[in-house]
């Protein structure tokens, strides 16, 4: 397909999708995320390809989304015609979505790191919700995203009182998973990504699943979904390839089936 504000480019197993606005720091609007959540579906259903990265560029992974598409909106044009039911799609993704973050990731961009299955970021790397400078919330997730990542405490100073988290507090409050050079930020990220392909496949979508449910399901209701997936898994070659492999101490040929 052809795109007008992202780059799409196949990494071995891995798709990349560069959000590509600089001259608006990537600012979300409803065409960029259009076009990633597009561009995600497609990755999600090409069997050649079994994680995704998003990134920016260095001095941004996405700030915000575009306040002049809203400023003047009412309840019912948010409602017909915002952005914010696009990230929505991302739960439909099965295949893990990893964001190499460098830069800004405020509001809407935060919100969209947020929603990845792990974010990889750089030294540079700044995270906010500055909504509330705006006379607004966040508006995608990011209010309750944000408190499972990083409790209480540092999301409500970071939502009512525009507090931003570098890279390091990022890592020590366990919004990221690893922070790197600026330089090395989106290598770290694919390195990443085509180790997880790697894996089974069926088990990956299987734990990636399991690790959401975390969110929305009490334990005793997580714990039953998670044996329930369990359970499932052998029936699948790749179980049956996988244990085979390993008392046969040898390298396991993955199927996906």
């Amino acid at each position: 397909m052809t795109y007008t504000c992202i780059l799409t480019e196949i990494h071995g197993r891995v798709g990349l999708v560069t959000l590509n606005r600089p001259q608006a720091m990537n600012a979300l609007n409803y065409t960029i995320l259009m076009e990633l959540m597009d561009a995600l579906v497609a990755y999600d259903s090409d069997e050649a390809v079994g994680a995704m990265v998003i990134t920016g560029n260095e001095r941004t992974f996405a700030a915000g989304a575009d306040i002049k598409e809203m400023a003047e909106a009412s309840p019912v044009d948010m409602l017909e015609r915002s952005i914010i039911p696009l990230f929505d799609r991302m739960r439909t993704i099965k295949k893990p979505v990893i964001a190499a973050v460098s830069g800004w990731a405020l509001g809407g961009g935060c919100e969209l790191a947020m929603i990845c299955d792990m974010i990889v970021a750089s030294e540079t790397a700044k995270f906010g919700q500055p909504e509330v400078t705006i006379g607004v919330i966040p508006g995608a997730g990011g209010t309750q995203r944000l408190t499972h990542a990083v409790g209480k405490a540092i999301a409500m100073e970071m939502v009512v009182n525009n507090r931003t988290l570098s890279a390091r507090e990022a890592l020590q409050f366990g919004l990221v998973n690893r922070v790197v050079p600026a330089e090395r930020c989106l290598e770290e990220a694919l390195t990443l990504a085509d180790e997880v392909a790697a894996r089974a496949p069926l088990a990956v979508r299987f734990g990636k699943e399991a690790v959401n449910k975390a969110f929305e399901l009490s334990l005793t209701e997580g714990v039953e979904a998670e044996r329930r997936s369990f359970y499932t898994l052998f029936a699948t070659q790749d179980q049956k390839e996988g244990m085979a492999a390993f008392i046969e101490k040898r390298k396991p040929g993955w199927k996906g089936k």
